[in-house]
């Protein structure tokens, strides 16, 4: 019995492993460094670039921006367009959407409890 008590007992250390991908894997840097370090330093071989050249940066970018969202909008309208002529096309030939049945009867249903209930309590309806 004490034999399985000091055997569970025994702690395996694991062994140091100096191998050379341990040591190269310890002073290689990180993704992060790697992706701020050319950022930082493109900043600052670009800066005078950016600045001599920013008169004329700024009204392209401005022309840019006013011309993708005029032609986004553009689009946009004419999807809505699309889509209301469309219905429009589809009721007037009659292919109302599928419920539109249901619909029309619950609203009729609704309207005759309110004409009986006014009824009921002597109230003139114009209709």
């Amino acid at each position: 019995m004490k034999e399985r008590i000091t055997r569970s007992k025994v702690c395996y250390q694991r062994p140091k492993s100096n191998t050379l991908l341990q040591k190269v894997k310890a002073l290689a840097p990180d993704s992060s460094q790697l992706l701020i370090l050319p950022s930082i330093l493109g900043f600052i071989f670009f800066m005078p670039l950016i600045l001599v050249s920013s008169p004329v940066w700024f009204p392209i970018g401005a022309v840019l921006f006013v011309s993708i969202t005029g032609f986004l909008s553009a689009c946009s309208f004419e999807a809505v367009i699309v889509a209301v002529l469309l219905l429009l096309y589809r009721y007037v030939n009659g292919m109302q959407p599928v419920g539109t049945d249901t619909v029309e009867q619950r609203g009729k249903r609704i309207i005759d409890e309110k004409y009986n209930d006014a009824k009921e309590y002597g109230v003139k309806m114009i209709a």
